[in-house]
């Protein structure tokens, strides 16, 4: 494993408050891969577990992933995408993000899990980071594009490093439109969203996401709509949440009834005001 410190740019946006807090309490309400992003249901009955696994394999699908492909994870949380794809895919993965504390853990695991000589991840913001040469075979964006305020870049960047032929995910809450976005951006609940959880973000219209990726010069190769599954994914965390708010707030005081009011505020607007997809293109040329 190694780890590339960059300084983060004033442009940039922070948003180490909250993944930099204990990693004990993202064990408390995520699944046990913390998977920090929407799980499929498309099973009747599935767990929250069994959901998020079903969307790894979704992912890697959506990508066409084969073994030794190598795979760039922008915003990679806990790792579970990254050790995933090098246990179940055989994948060389690599993943970025600020959070100092996620890099030792997922060192850990991929100890654990016997895949260190295939995983490994950067510290730092995607936007200005040092990175891996490429080509890389596949970029993902899970959940993590909101926080990043120069569209435009971001994506061209994305498209730098890949192969020709090579696939760019990116799955991201969004407002449903232009109106709704105008409307509901700086109401009270997606402002405590900003100041007490994440910092920056900006849930552009799909519209946004799309223009910026043809604009980049990919090809969009297909849209999902996921909303329903990010509902049911949050419901599950609330689940979690109430269940463990006693352990959580012995970690952190106070910190389960911020946690329960971030997620309701998230749920309160699926297909009203928000929906979640999951956008697929390609460098074709």
């Amino acid at each position: 494993m190694s780890a590339v410190v960059d300084s983060a740019a004033p442009e940039t946006a922070q948003t180490n408050q909250h993944y930099d807090l204990d990693p004990r309490i993202f064990g408390l309400f995520l699944d046990p891969r913390r998977k920090y992003s929407s799980g499929y249901y498309r099973e009747p009955g599935l767990t929250l577990a069994q959901a998020q696994t079903a969307k790894l394999h979704f992912v890697a699908d959506r990508l066409g992933l084969r073994a030794g492909d190598r795979l760039l994870d922008v915003g990679c949380g806990w790792g579970a995408l990254i050790l995933f794809m090098a246990q179940e895919y055989s994948a060389r993965v690599v993943g970025i993000s600020p959070a100092g504390n996620q890099h030792a853990y997922i060192a850990g695991r991929a100890a654990e899990l016997g895949v260190a000589d295939r995983v490994s991840t950067v510290q730092g913001h995607f936007e200005h980071a040092a990175l891996p040469d490429g080509p890389f075979d596949a970029v993902t964006m899970l959940g993590s594009i909101v926080h990043m305020p120069d569209l435009g870049h971001v994506m061209r960047r994305a498209r730098s490093l890949l192969r020709r032929g090579g696939r760019y995910y990116v799955s991201e809450s969004c407002f449903r439109n232009a109106a709704a976005r105008d409307e509901f951006d700086r109401r009270s609940g997606t402002e405590f969203v900003r100041q007490s959880i994440f910092g920056w973000g900006d849930m552009r219209p799909l519209s946004d996401l799309v223009r910026a990726a043809e604009d980049a010069g990919f090809s969009v190769i297909s849209v999902d709509d996921l909303t329903d599954d990010y509902r049911q994914t949050i419901d599950d965390w609330i689940v979690n949440v109430d269940a463990n708010a006693e352990s959580i707030d012995r970690i952190a005081p106070g910190m389960a009834a911020t946690l329960r009011r971030y997620l309701e505020v998230a749920n309160a607007g699926w297909g009203y005001t928000t929906k979640h997809y999951a956008l697929v293109c390609q460098r074709s040329r």
